[in-house]
């Protein structure tokens, strides 16, 4: 008992101390990410004033890759080395460092987020809509802000999101890994995504250099390409460990489905919103009957692609299913070898007479992945069949985010891209610079939004491995973990309508936030603009009057959102139990994956409707039509740059804490006057931070008596 109880403390002050260690980390990519896409922003201008769209395109990519690299590196190295310190003991200290990343990931997601929207709502509304300005007019005191803000939140935010998700992946296999030694004895189990992960570090760096050889004027078509390097150098790579490490295909396969499934958001996503697609173009030509029928056409885009996006992460999971509960017959595997390469050479073949090389090998890639995919399917004894699984849909989650140096780079891309043009209307750079930056911003919204499509559907993935992983922690203390999931039982259904509603409630407390804060900002920039010298453009704008707006904005909203995510598992948990949480989980993971990427597509499609009009389309800019494209943008940008991004570390965050309670909750039977008045503050709190975030916004009156106020003072 006294070894017991020493191990307990040691493992408890590890859980803080790598808590502390995940934060850091998280801070710390956030920091670098922001600092480098600053940098870079000038000289992705500079380059593209001396008329090189080449140029521009490598310091844009390559200035996002030094923050993806760091997403990485430091992703790798603290689940290594809590790995190596404390062996099979690390997935319970890993549960200390996914939770210090995720929870930052959270405040940077929901303060970079408020700060970011605010400043650009406030700044068009404005300055596009009322002034008919510019985008980026020096004479419009948000600018700066709204610039500052790309940077916070689509930088910062984004590589803390996507690098938590890396933590909970490697969380989640871990102890899903070591359940599975358990049953087995092999430690590949839990070795073999750290090596997957290793692979990936290296094809990301293959990748990066691989943008600059394509000799295209087309920013999307050299970096889908480069990332399909990667992808091959992982897939191929992985085959092999698994082949000489494990002796097991299917482990090598459900990694190759996780690629596919971040590899397909690419097209996926791209056709809900590249400039180049059609739904964008008739979201633009919506346009004519004026912004009601942008936002319907926004709104239908959304909810269709959130659907399609399902189905994909659905269709993933359900081949980690078919990998461990279907046979594949033996007379039937090497026909099925034979004809994977067939069709692999006509593939090739192909490609080379069409001059689409790359294409073609990676069609014949895909087709031998099919085949060995199929021929490694086999049934594992149906006692230890929902551990195999959910490990398999851990190691999708590790396939999907094992090129995560590309992702991070394709999403820092977009910032520093949108600054750049920025800088050049502020610099008054002439038409072909202009047009160079204006084309790479194009490219970047869709990097964006693919790159948000990648975080939400690996949150996803990630909190279905958690799911899997609070399975495992239910299972050692309650071997009969399956009622958790008995939907016959009332209230696991209470549990699960829980769930589902608080994505809702989250984002519209998040919207309601950008509004109030979007109010001052444009209450500050009309004053402004009715001083005669800002607005004839001889006198300099007050910036850091808007800048100090939207940071005190952001900075109130922490507390509440965060207050809501923490407290809500501990309450379900303990007031209805490991069943109802089950189903909370559920839920949670549900309606925020299809709130998630409805929000983010339909913002980015109207973004780039937007730019589609001010491209010389319906219009142009100053038109009637330009206007209703703007209120289309601006009811976007909030969805898809606060509210949907912050929904992937809220996910996470729930499914940790409720990993971290769940044997606590199991073991601790009926409710005693402490648990009691503990849930009752929880309660407490969370209705004080629903409330708080939930408060009327000020009128335009109060708004213009506080800027005075302020002035005076």
């Amino acid at each position: 008992n006294n070894d017991e109880d020493r191990a307990r403390i040691i493992i408890a002050i590890a859980r803080a101390f790598a808590f502390v260690m995940g934060s850091s980390f998280s801070a710390m990519v956030g920091f670098f990410g922001m600092n480098m896409a600053v940098q870079g922003n000038v000289r992705v201008a500079a380059a593209a004033d001396r008329g090189g769209y080449q140029e521009a395109l490598k310091i844009a990519y390559r200035s996002g890759t030094i923050t993806g690299m760091l997403t990485d590196g430091l992703g790798l190295f603290g689940g290594t080395m809590i790995f190596i310190v404390f062996g099979k003991a690390s997935p319970d200290v890993l549960l200390g460092f996914g939770f210090g990343g995720t929870l930052l990931a959270l405040f940077m997601r929901v303060g970079g987020g408020i700060y970011t929207k605010a400043a650009d709502v406030g700044a068009d509304l404005v300055g596009k809509v009322e002034a008919g300005m510019e985008e980026d007019d020096p004479r419009n005191a948000a600018v700066i802000a709204d610039l500052v803000g790309d940077n916070v939140g689509d930088c910062a935010g984004m590589a803390a999101d996507i690098f938590e998700s890396y933590e909970v992946t490697i969380v989640s296999s871990l102890i899903l890994g070591l359940a599975l030694t358990a049953i087995n004895g092999e430690l590949y189990w839990i070795v073999l995504p750290l090596l997957v992960r290793g692979v990936g570090v290296v094809s990301s760096i293959v990748g990066t250099y691989a943008v600059s050889m394509w000799n295209v004027d087309d920013a999307e078509e050299a970096m889908f390409k480069s990332y399909e390097i990667s992808s091959g150098i992982t897939i191929i790579s992985t085959f092999l460990i698994a082949w000489l490490y494990a002796g097991q295909l299917s482990l090598a396969t459900l990694v190759a489905v996780g690629v596919a499934l971040a590899v397909a958001f690419n097209p996926l996503t791209a056709y809900s919103t590249s400039a180049k697609g059609k739904r964008v173009h008739t979201i633009a030509a919506a346009t004519r009957l004026g912004p009601a029928s942008v936002i319907l056409e926004g709104l239908s885009l959304g909810f269709l692609s959130s659907v399609w996006a399902l189905f994909v992460v659905v269709a993933s999971i359900g081949a980690a299913i078919l990998v461990y509960s279907t046979d594949f017959p033996d007379e039937l595997k090497l026909p099925a070898v034979i004809a994977g390469v067939v069709l692999s050479v006509i593939w090739v073949v192909r490609g080379r007479m069409r001059g689409h090389m790359v294409e073609g090998f990676f069609l014949a890639l895909w087709t031998m992945v099919f085949a060995l995919f199929l021929i490694s399917m086999h049934q594992v004894p149906e006692i230890h069949r929902l551990s195999y699984i959910f490990f398999g849909v851990t190691l999708i989650g590790v396939g999907m985010l094992s090129h995560t140096g590309n992702n991070v780079s394709m999403d820092t891309f977009g910032p520093i891209s949108d600054n750049a043009n920025g800088i050049g209307e502020l610099a008054g750079m002439g038409p072909e610079a202009r047009q160079i930056m204006a084309d790479l911003d194009a490219a970047g919204n869709t990097t964006k939004a693919i790159t948000k499509g990648v975080a939400i559907g690996s949150a996803v993935i990630a909190a279905v491995s958690l799911f899997g992983s609070f399975f495992a922690d239910i299972q050692r203390v309650d071997p009969n973990f399956e009622k958790v999931v008995n939907m016959a039982d009332p209230i696991v259904f209470v549990g699960l309508l829980i769930g589902g509603s608080l994505p809702f409630l989250f984002s519209g407390l998040l919207i309601k936030a950008v509004n109030r804060a979007a109010a001052l900002i444009m209450m500050e920039v009309r004053r402004q603009l009715h001083i005669p010298e800002i607005a004839n453009g001889t006198r300099t704008p007050d910036y850091a009057q808007a800048v100090t707006i939207s940071t005190k904005s952001a900075q109130m909203e922490l507390i509440p959102v965060g207050l809501i995510a923490v407290l809500s598992p501990i309450v379900v948990g303990f007031l209805l139990k490991e069943q109802a949480l089950g189903g909370f989980l559920a839920g949670v993971i549900l309606s925020g994956q299809l709130l998630a990427v409805f929000m983010s597509n339909a913002g980015g499609a109207w973004d780039n409707a937007k730019k589609y009009v001010e491209d010389g389309y319906y219009g142009g800019k100053r038109s009637e039509n330009h206007k209703a494209s703007v209120v289309g943008d601006t009811v976007g940008d909030p969805l898809k740059d606060t509210a949907g991004p912050a929904l992937n570390p809220m996910i996470k965050v729930m499914n940790l804490v409720s990993l971290i309670i769940a044997p606590i909750v199991v073991e601790y039977e009926g409710y005693s006057a402490a648990l009691l008045i503990g849930v009752a503050i929880c309660i407490v709190l969370i209705v004080w931070g629903v409330r708080r975030s939930d408060r009327e916004s000020m009128s335009e009156e109060d708004v213009a008596d506080r800027i005075t106020a302020e002035m005076v003072k």
